[in-house]
């Protein structure tokens, strides 16, 4: 009887690969290392792959990065409670911070139109929270699309000035909190009060 086949294989089988785990894997890389190191070679290195591999799942350095800022802000939970406004300002800070955990992502944002599902959805989310203040419909659109650009210009800035301030080895102001809870409220209650047209 002869004995059962033997693997030539000397190391384990790599994972396999998927857009989830490229996109993860991009997000840990971004994070560790910045945005200038993540490169689609890194991204394959990490994975042990070869770049040409990752171009089944995403076309670009540019797609992977668009890719991973649908995943953050696809995690983004919805806010509990009965106000509409306090669930808008959470929604807005909350995604906010899941941007402004991933340095440039912020950026990412303001050079891609949101007509990917998943930053549709938050925008979808944010209309149906101003339409329970009453908003009309074309209020409503022209609302999302300024509190979304209000949202990553802020995470933006932000992440700018973080940068600064630790070059200067300064604490954060404490204003910084208060502005941009303030800067929020300025753009609702003006929304709210100024129908489009």
């Amino acid at each position: 009887m002869s004995a059962a086949p033997v693997s030539r294989r000397t190391r384990p089988a790599k994972a396999p690969l998927s857009r989830a785990v490229i996109v993860e894997t991009g997000l840990r890389i971004l994070d560790t290392d910045g945005a200038a190191a993540l490169t689609m070679r890194r991204v394959a290195q990490e994975l042990d792959t070869g770049a040409a591999s990752l171009y089944v799942y995403v076309a670009n350095r540019d797609d992977l990065m668009v890719a991973m800022l649908d995943d953050v802000i696809d995690a983004v939970p919805e806010p509990d409670g009965e106000d509409w406004r306090a669930r808008l300002v959470t929604l807005i800070e909350d995604a906010m911070v899941a941007i402004g955990r991933h340095q440039g992502l912020a950026l990412v944002a303001l050079g891609s139109a949101p007509t990917e599902t998943v930053r549709s959805r938050l925008l979808d989310r944010m209309r149906a929270l101003l339409a329970e203040a009453g908003v009309d419909s074309r209020t409503g659109a022209w609302a999302v699309d300024l509190l979304y650009l209000h949202l990553v210009a802020a995470v933006a800035d932000r992440g700018a000035t973080d940068a600064v301030t630790a070059a200067r080895h300064a604490e954060p102001s404490e204003d910084d909190a208060a502005r941009a809870r303030w800067s929020l409220r300025v753009l609702i209650d003006g929304i709210v009060a100024t129908p489009a047209g």
